[in-house]
C-alpha cells in the first residue's frame, strides 16, 4: 500500500510540475524580447549587392516597423537609430508581432556621395515572434544599402572576379569587357 502512494504522489508531482512550467512558458512568451543587429552599406560598384569594395556607412539612419498584415495598422515604430562606424545597428523590441510584417527601413545616409537607396535593399524584412519556430532573441535582417553615385575604378576587376560580365548599364564607363 505504501508503495502504491509513494507512486501515486510522485505521478501527481510530476503533472503539477509540467503544468507550473507550461504556465511558466505560456506567461514569458508574451514578453519576448529580440534584439536586431543589422549592417548598412555603400555600393561602391552601383550593382545592389556587396562586394569586396563596398564599405560600410558610418550614421546611416534606419527605423523599424511593423505594420499588421490584415488591417495594414502600424504596430510597432522604433526611434530612428544611426550606425556604428562598421556602418552596424542594433535595435531591441519586446513583444510578439506574429500577425505583422516587419521591416528595417532605410532613412537616410550621411555621404552625399553615396545616398541613393538600392532598390532591391530600401527595407529588409525581419521576424519577430516565437511561434514560427526560430528559437532566440537575435535576429539578422538582410544587409541595406546606399549606392555611390560614380562605380569605383576596382570594380570592373571585383566583379570580374565574381562572374558578372554583362553589367555595362549599372557600371556607365566602368563597363566589364
Amino acid at each position: 500500500m505504501a508503495k502504491a502512494s509513494v507512486i501515486t504522489f510522485l505521478f501527481f508531482f510530476i503533472c503539477i510540475s509540467s503544468s507550473l512550467n507550461f504556465a511558466y512558458v505560456a506567461g514569458s512568451a508574451k514578453q519576448n524580447k529580440y534584439i536586431i543587429v543589422g549592417r548598412v552599406y555603400c555600393d561602391t560598384c552601383r550593382v545592389e549587392l556587396e562586394t569586396k569594395l563596398s564599405e560600410p556607412i558610418n550614421g546611416a539612419v534606419v527605423k523599424l516597423e511593423c505594420n499588421n498584415r490584415t488591417t495594414g495598422a502600424t504596430t510597432y515604430q522604433s526611434q530612428e537609430i544611426a550606425t556604428n562606424p562598421s556602418g552596424e545597428y542594433r535595435i531591441e523590441v519586446t513583444g510578439d508581432y506574429e500577425d505583422s510584417d516587419c521591416d528595417i527601413n532605410l532613412i537616410k545616409s550621411p555621404r552625399e556621395d553615396c545616398s541613393e537607396p538600392t532598390e532591391g535593399w530600401r527595407k529588409a524584412r525581419v521576424v519577430l515572434t516565437a511561434r514560427d519556430g526560430v528559437v532566440g532573441e537575435l535576429r539578422y535582417p538582410n544587409n541595406l544599402g546606399f549606392k555611390k553615385k560614380e562605380a569605383l575604378p576596382g570594380c570592373k576587376k571585383v566583379l570580374t572576379d565574381m562572374g558578372y560580365y554583362e553589367l555595362k548599364e549599372e557600371l556607365g564607363h566602368e563597363a566589364v569587357a
